[in-house]
């Protein structure tokens, strides 16, 4: 990976997937949706502790570059020339490891107001009543509160997110964070995508916010999401009433801590 490499986390429903079809726009990008890094670097960082006996013939010059090694190998060969932005939930909770391997990359963690991402979730859920989802366990026999609780747990595919979210938000290499609304990519994409290149300090390039291309619809359906990951052509804002009954909906409101003026003296970056 000859041009580096940059790191995209955050919430779910949030924006990650549209960020990351605006950016493969630019020829000298690489950008998709969840790739297996996460689960690899956190697989051998096990194997490298000292839950493993054999870990103590391994230092952390070793380790740091068996690391990035594992990026290489995945990466090189066909994006060698092209600056990669990987996507994964997990990046927010390993931010000072990957500040330690890459220490010139920058973490992208897309948000969006918290009672949002549960309504889009639900949305999706009964938008394929007749499919088992990953995203509850395919667990079919809940209602809509169940379903919150679900994912909102600290395993979670909510939950998960948000407390590492917090961690790196409130931790000590916030200075390579940048938090990016929903709200404003798809309000104002210029804008964010113009934010995007300033914070990892790339030359900036013509975006086609009307035409849009990309879809993952394999993927989608082997976790039962079927539009887990589609992207309309065309960067629109729609108003909608949500499908969350109003005491879930009012439960949830708080949760967007990046919105609190207090948010602002922690120094992160938020567009």
């Amino acid at each position: 990976m000859n041009n580096g490499i940059h790191f995209i986390s955050g919430l779910p429903r949030a924006g990650s997937t549209l960020l990351a079809a605006v950016l493969r726009q630019n020829p000298h990008f690489h950008a998709h949706i969840t790739s297996p890094m996460g689960n690899l670097l956190t697989a051998t960082m096990r194997q490298l502790c000292q839950d493993n006996e054999t870990s103590v013939f391994v230092d952390n010059e070793q380790r740091r570059a068996i690391f990035k090694g594992l990026f290489d190998g995945y990466y090189g060969r066909q994006h060698a020339v092209q600056t990669v932005f990987d996507t994964h939930r997990v990046w927010a909770a390993k931010i000072a490891a990957l500040k330690d391997i890459f220490p010139d990359a920058k973490m992208i963690c897309c948000v969006r107001h918290v009672p949002w991402i549960i309504d889009s979730l639900e949305r999706l859920v009964q938008a394929n009543p007749l499919e088992a989802s990953r995203i509850i366990n395919y667990d079919v026999g809940m209602n809509v509160y169940a379903r919150y609780e679900a994912v909102s747990t600290g395993a979670g595919l909510v939950g998960y997110a948000w407390n590492s979210l917090r961690d790196a938000f409130y931790g000590p290499h916030n200075e390579s964070l940048m938090l990016l609304t929903y709200e404003t990519l798809v309000t104002d994409p210029r804008r964010a995508l113009r934010a995007v290149y300033d914070f990892i300090g790339a030359p900036i390039f013509s975006h086609d916010f009307e035409n849009i291309n990309f879809a993952t619809e394999e993927f989608d359906s082997r976790l039962g999401a079927p539009g887990l990951h589609r992207v309309r052509p065309q960067i629109s804002y729609t108003a909608r009433r949500s499908v969350l009954p109003p005491d879930l909906f009012a439960r949830v409101e708080k949760d967007s801590f990046w919105r609190e003026p207090e948010a602002a003296r922690h120094g992160v970056l938020i567009i």
